[in-house]
């Protein structure tokens, strides 16, 4: 059955056309397809093996994936590690994860490896119906770190939440600050790991360049802008394979220090 209307049914119907499932049990997955179709997905792919798995999201990208925590050929959690990390298209798909091992270790296993949202089984549909339409139909920052690659961890299980709504004008206090210090943070610990992570490196500067950029044009602020056009200049100039030089690149980053909060600006932390 649907049990949503209007146009959120539409949205979801439109974000639902391939959705994957990596599930052991044969009878578990038979059991999320029914309820995920009843929700208007279109094509549904299950696997059980997890080379399998991430081969479908490199030929097909999923616009949803549904995984258990682990089974006898795959872990769940170094699964979607390994997608988030990844160069395939669909590496920042929303990924929900289920299991009836709901421990502390698990869920905070979950959010860190970068799961959108956590599933305890046995689950109603309406459990898996709020968690689908918290990931598909609410916008989450995305965090493109060294150490880290998913969504803000500040929103994880939000489709459990049901408590009172913050107010509009709390929600937005700050937030240009916030996302500022945030990107500086990760930008630091990206150019730290220029020599032993390049690659992922090379995605995080370049993901903090634009969300700098993206602030200023919101901001109209003329000095973060320029302050960034720098290190932007550098991220085109050695593209996807060019060679990166950490001395360089912290030149190019050097004038935006200066719009680090005080407290945070002598130090490299990852505090996301």
């Amino acid at each position: 059955m649907n049990i949503t209307a209007g146009t959120n049914a539409r949205q979801l119907t439109a974000r639902l056309q391939r959705v994957l499932l990596l599930d052991a049990r044969q009878a578990s997955a038979r059991m999320t397809a029914d309820l995920v179709k009843g929700l208007g997905a279109g094509r549904i792919y299950t696997e059980t093996v997890e080379a399998a798995a991430l081969e479908t999201c490199q030929q097909l990208e999923p616009q949803l994936l549904i995984i258990e925590l682990a089974g006898p050929n795959f872990d769940g959690l170094r699964f979607a590690k390994t997608l988030r990390r990844s160069r395939m298209a669909c590496r920042a798909a929303p990924i929900i994860m289920v299991t009836a091992e709901a421990t502390a270790a698990t869920i905070v296993g979950a959010r860190n490896a970068g799961v959108h949202e956590f599933l305890r089984k046995p689950f109603a549909i309406r459990d898996l119906s709020r968690r689908i339409e918290a990931v598909l139909l609410t916008r989450r920052d995305w965090i493109e770190a060294v150490a880290y690659v998913g969504p803000d961890r500040r929103r994880f299980n939000s489709g459990e939440y049901q408590g009172p709504k913050k107010r509009q004008a709390d929600q937005a206090a700050d937030e240009d600050a916030r996302r500022i210090d945030q990107a500086l943070k990760i930008l630091k610990s990206a150019l730290s790991a220029v020599e032993s992570d390049p690659e992922q490196a090379r995605r995080s500067l370049q993901a903090q360049a634009q969300d700098l950029h993206a602030i200023a044009i919101k901001t109209s602020d003329l000095k973060l802008m320029s302050a960034v056009a720098p290190l932007q200049r550098a991220m085109i100039a050695v593209g996807e394979a060019g060679p990166l030089s950490r001395p360089a690149l912290e030149a190019a980053a050097a004038g935006l220090w200066a719009f680090a909060p005080a407290e945070s600006a002598d130090t490299a932390r990852l505090a996301i």
